[in-house]
């Protein structure tokens, strides 16, 4: 791959950069390392069911989403999902729901999680809306507030009571708040009880009480591994915002084959028991072996101030890493590229040059990469 090829995927001026473009450009490419998504790979049965949906392409798709966005409710709301069905909308992946709500929601302000970065599509939306722009740091209450939890790429993590207290501490009465969720199903089988989806009275009394509107979107390409589908979906605070919210959404957003796949994969509990069991396991091991290579860093410089910092909550489908130099993590991107590993660096978009993002893999792709890296600082 030329890097001239390369750079003429993004257009810098109009676009957000993000990682997953690099695989198509290697010959020798063997495992995406750059993007979030499942180490589990796609799920077969619903990649079927994705692919028998292909020979319905002379129809147009459900206008109403059935029967997948039913299946989807039944998988967030297990016990109650008729009551809640008529606020969940599904979206061309999460990046068409966050324009959605960001173009639907009030003039003024808009601010990010407290992390240190986060996923840049809410601030570009924002930005492309006119909108002033605040600070993390910045103890004003926003118009519109946009945080990502668990943070991608930092890896920070608020339960469900810190964050009911971050929307009441950050949002102005009158708002808009969008809590992005979609790495929180990684935290175990039980994840519903710490996600805002079950927190209903929450939410209504909210929106009664201080006319704040919650959003919880959630783009499921990550955890299903589908990232070429493009699957997302958004619970409004009412049935009332929904009806707002489908008004202006482009009909048809969500095809035929991604239909199909979403109605089939909400059923494959053995998938998504292997999630929670192998996910954290792998990461861990993950960790370890690249732990070696920082101590050869250290060890060969004589230097423990160039030991690399591993951040991110130990359920998480990727590693934030802090190489302490821009020079070792660029060489780092440039080692994986070239050896069919292509990993996330922190330059571009989240303007951190001493980090790199890795995804969580099974430990036989690990070693391609571990291999790429074997003596890496240390020339």
């Amino acid at each position: 791959m030329t890097k001239e090829k390369y750079s003429t995927v993004w257009d810098t001026k109009l676009q957000q950069f993000h990682a997953g473009q690099d695989w198509k450009f290697l010959d020798n490419f063997i495992e995406d390392f750059s993007v979030t998504t499942n180490g589990l790979g796609t799920p077969k049965s619903a990649l079927e069911a994705s692919r028998e949906a292909c020979f319905t392409c002379h129809h147009y798709p459900s206008a109403d989403q059935e029967p997948a966005k039913t299946s989807l409710a039944q998988f967030l709301w297990p016990d109650d999902y008729k009551k809640h069905s008529n606020r969940l909308l599904l979206g061309n992946g999460a990046s068409e729901l966050i324009d959605l709500v960001i173009r639907s929601a009030p003039d003024g302000t808009w601010k990010p999680g407290p992390w240190d970065v986060q996923y840049k599509e809410y601030q570009r939306s924002a930005e492309n809306n006119g909108r002033i722009i605040l600070s993390p740091q910045d103890n004003t209450r926003a118009t519109l507030s946009c945080i990502v939890n668990p943070c991608n790429p930092t890896g920070d993590y608020k339960n469900v009571a810190e964050m009911k207290k971050w929307i009441l501490d950050n949002v102005e009465e009158g708002g808009v708040v969008i809590v992005d969720e979609s790495m929180q199903p990684w935290l175990s089988s039980d994840f519903r009880s710490d996600s805002l989806i079950s927190q209903h009275d929450f939410a209504y009394s909210l929106y009664k009480t201080k006319n704040i509107s919650l959003y919880i979107i959630h783009s499921w390409t990550k955890f299903w591994s589908c990232t070429g589908l493009r699957l997302g979906s958004v619970v409004c605070p009412t049935s009332k915002h929904f009806d707002a919210l489908k008004k202006i959404q482009v009909p048809w957003s969500v095809n035929s084959p991604a239909l199909a796949f979403l109605n089939t994969v909400v059923r494959d509990q053995n998938y998504m028991d292997l999630t929670w069991k192998l996910t954290s396991k792998w990461r861990a091991e993950l960790i370890d072996r690249l732990k070696v290579i920082s101590n050869s860093i250290v060890t060969f410089h004589n230097d423990p101030m160039l030991a690399w910092e591993f951040y991110g909550n130990d359920f998480l489908s990727w590693v934030w890493i802090d190489m302490k130099t821009a020079k070792i993590s660029e060489d780092a991107v440039n080692r994986a590229k070239a050896a069919g590993v292509p990993i996330r660096s922190g330059k571009p978009g989240y303007n951190r040059p001493t980090h790199v993002r890795v995804a969580v893999r099974e430990p036989s792709k690990v070693d391609f990469l571990i291999q790429a890296w074997k003596d890496l600082g240390t020339q």
